[in-house]
């Protein structure tokens, strides 16, 4: 079925020429990945990833979030898992995040409010970000106890360089759009409520280029900036798993919702 006809649980997608704009639609959870949502992310992503009548994909979420990153209260299964079907499992977001890495037209994320997490982790897949000004991106998981996985250290590393990457991912803290603009990560600052429409016009002026110059300096930007990006990151599920299951982490969600310091032991 063609993708832009599908009904699709957590997605609004359409269509203007050579241009798709696909809205995440969970607003009552915050735009929040479960399990749905990255499936049909994946699945859109997979549908469209060669198909030469689309020169632009836009990715956007709502008026003041785009994700409030992976939906940590949703339950996949009523028994517990194995650790061979966890460990499956947990690729979910990795899939979701390549699957749009590897789409051949030019993909554009417009950012408003908070982009957190997973959501950070899929806007870092796409090839640009436009944000709005009171826009930010955060990844709370390292303060939180666990690793941040998803394969997306080196898409961080290769927009903002090694010393910011740390610095972001370690620290947990919000990077407002004015720093994203400063760092790397994002490549137009609008006033809110106008990412959306900054990306359609990036889009226009993209659709006017001969399409296939721009998908060969996408291929090959991407072939050398990206080239090492497995072997470094094929491990981050396990690490994932590893930190998932420590006291610390446990320790840092409950000082999390309890409003205190945490207290790290390295158990």
């Amino acid at each position: 079925m063609d993708p832009f006809e599908q009904a699709w649980s957590h997605l609004s997608v359409r269509r203007d020429g050579a241009v798709a704009v696909v809205t995440l639609n969970r607003p009552q959870a915050r735009n929040a990945l479960n399990t749905a949502l990255m499936e049909d992310l994946t699945a859109f992503a997979r549908a469209i990833r060669r198909r030469s009548d689309i020169t632009v994909v836009i990715l956007t979420g709502g008026e003041h979030f785009f994700s409030a990153g992976a939906d940590l209260a949703a339950q996949g299964e009523r028994r517990k898992p194995t650790l061979l079907e966890t460990r499956q499992a947990v690729m979910a977001g990795p899939d979701m995040c390549e699957a749009w890495e590897e789409i051949e037209a030019v993909t554009i994320a417009a950012l408003e409010g908070y982009c957190i997490g997973g959501g950070c982790a899929l806007a870092v897949a796409c090839d640009f970000r436009i944000m709005g000004e009171s826009a930010s991106m955060r990844l709370p998981e390292v303060p939180l106890g666990i690793n941040m996985s998803w394969r997306s250290l080196p898409r961080i590393a290769a927009l903002v360089g090694p010393a910011r990457a740390k610095r972001f991912v370690m620290f947990g803290e919000a990077a407002t759009a004015a720093t994203c603009l400063d760092w790397g990560f994002c490549d137009e600052m609008v006033t809110d409520g106008q990412a959306l429409a900054a990306a359609q016009a990036w889009a226009a002026k993209l659709a006017a280029l001969p399409p296939l110059p721009v998908r060969m300096t996408k291929e090959a930007i991407d072939a050398v900036t990206k080239a090492g990006h497995h072997a470094a990151t094929f491990m981050d599920r396990d690490q994932y798993l590893l930190t998932s299951r420590t006291s610390d982490f446990q320790e840092g969600v409950t000082a999390f919702f309890e409003k205190r310091p945490p207290k790290f032991t390295g158990d």
